[in-house]
């Protein structure tokens, strides 16, 4: 394998919370060397100028559909993970709530076999918490673990029985398995199209209170402390939900939090007169909760960022509001559009691939989302400053059920490697 040298760039570092020019030497898939000078001299090498734009670990995605099985007119594999390689993401972590959903070892090897062969970043898939998500019966942790499952969800079918969850959460701790949790209560949040307050009212539309999330939050970080579990939050949406975290974290309960990238970017009266592509799960919330949220990731509180990666098609989105499909797709999106918090001053860039790669892949156990030497060669470079438009009939997503269509953005990947690989160029 060829030793490939990335030259004068401005090394985006998340561990030691830094910028500073320099380049990195990649062989046999990981970092061999690390230079604090932009332009080092090193022999038989393939030279990458950076031309002063940032390199940064590759994105980790935690949380992302894909329509495989059951729904590959929405998504397969391949689009996936070339939309993933476009958007700077090097590790997507799969969600099982497809059709059928992934609650057997079997269907967990199906999907890691299609993942291997068609898609050219890292894929790793979670499965169930139940069988079906239908909230009765545990799936085999054991097994599924064995098949390679990172993790356990019902993503947002949350089990409504309290014993079964306790269960759940009892055996996941005996085999120290990740369970990830949506803090919804299902009663109060069921059939909700926006959060509860003046603009749902003014629109008509049934709404939740962000109490919900609180309430579903609180559920399970009182069962984290009953058994012990490692649990992760997957979006924390309200302000409401955080001294609870905040409280969780003090006490020293293994949990972390993650949020969305929709949630950091829009809020709620982006849905304007019922815009569906800005319906997503949990609904977005008022300006004050978008930045509270701002502020629990810049303080670490929230420990990651995710696309929530949601196909949908046409027909599931051209419907009205209340019965239209949720989710949008973000993968090849969630770069530029967090960029917004980077160019707003709100977030700084080490901050931010803090929450998109060092904690998502210290949560998973993984070696990827640093920049020292040894670390896997995942990679994203990218120019910063570039200004586009998007149209969403340009992303490579099946799906192009976007927030952001005719969006000014300023953000551009340039080049994505996973495990040394140029896996993008643009």
């Amino acid at each position: 394998m060829t030793k490939t040298l990335i030259t004068n760039a401005k090394l985006i570092d998340p561990e030691g919370d830094s910028v500073a020019l320099g380049a990195l030497l990649i062989e046999n898939g990981v970092i061999s060397e690390r230079f604090d000078t932009p332009d080092p001299s090193v022999s038989d090498a393939d030279i990458v100028d950076a031309k002063g734009k940032c390199l940064a670990p590759g994105i980790v995605d935690i949380g992302v559909k894909v329509g495989e099985p059951g729904e590959r007119h929405k998504e397969s594999y391949g689009t996936a993970g070339e939309a993933a390689a476009a958007g700077g993401v090097t590790t997507i972590v799969t969600r099982p709530d497809t059709m059928p959903c992934i609650d057997t070892p079997e269907a967990l090897e199906f999907i890691r076999r299609r993942a291997n062969e068609a898609a050219p970043v890292h894929v790793l898939p979670m499965a169930a918490l139940t069988k079906g998500r239908e909230g009765r019966e545990m799936t085999e942790f054991g097994f599924l673990m064995d098949a390679g499952a990172v993790a356990f969800t019902d993503c947002d079918n949350v089990v409504r029985d309290t014993k079964v969850l306790a269960r759940a959460f009892t055996y996941a701790r005996s085999l120290d398995a990740l369970v990830m949790g949506h803090p919804q209560e299902p009663t109060l949040s069921k059939g909700a199209a926006v959060s509860s307050g003046k603009f749902a009212t003014l629109r008509g539309l049934p709404a939740v209170s962000p109490m919900a999330e609180r309430m579903g939050l609180d559920r399970d970080i009182a069962l984290v402390e009953m058994t012990g579990t490692r649990y992760h939050a997957d979006v924390i949406t309200a302000a409401r939900a955080l001294p609870s975290l905040e409280r969780a974290k003090r006490n020293g309960f293994d949990v972390t939090a993650g949020t969305s990238m929709h949630h950091l970017t829009l809020n709620e009266l982006d849905v304007a007169d019922y815009r569906t592509f800005f319906k997503v799960k949990p609904p977005l919330r008022s300006e004050e909760d978008r930045q509270a949220i701002v502020a629990a990731v810049r303080d670490g509180l929230i420990d990651i960022i995710g696309s929530f990666h949601t196909p949908q098609d046409e027909e599931s989105k051209r419907l009205p509001y209340e019965e239209a499909a949720s989710g949008a797709v973000g993968l090849e999106t969630m770069l530029p559009v967090l960029l917004r918090l980077y160019h707003s001053g709100e977030l700084e860039l080490p901050t931010l691939f803090r929450a998109l790669s060092l904690n998502p892949a210290k949560r998973l156990g993984l070696a990827a989302g640093r920049l020292a030497k040894g670390a896997p060669a995942d990679l994203v470079l990218f120019d910063a400053d570039k200004p586009f438009v998007l149209d969403r009939f340009k992303l490579r997503s099946k799906s192009k059920n976007t927030p952001f269509d005719s969006a000014r953005l300023q953000g551009k990947v340039l080049g994505t490697w996973v495990s040394g690989q140029r896996v993008y160029e643009a």
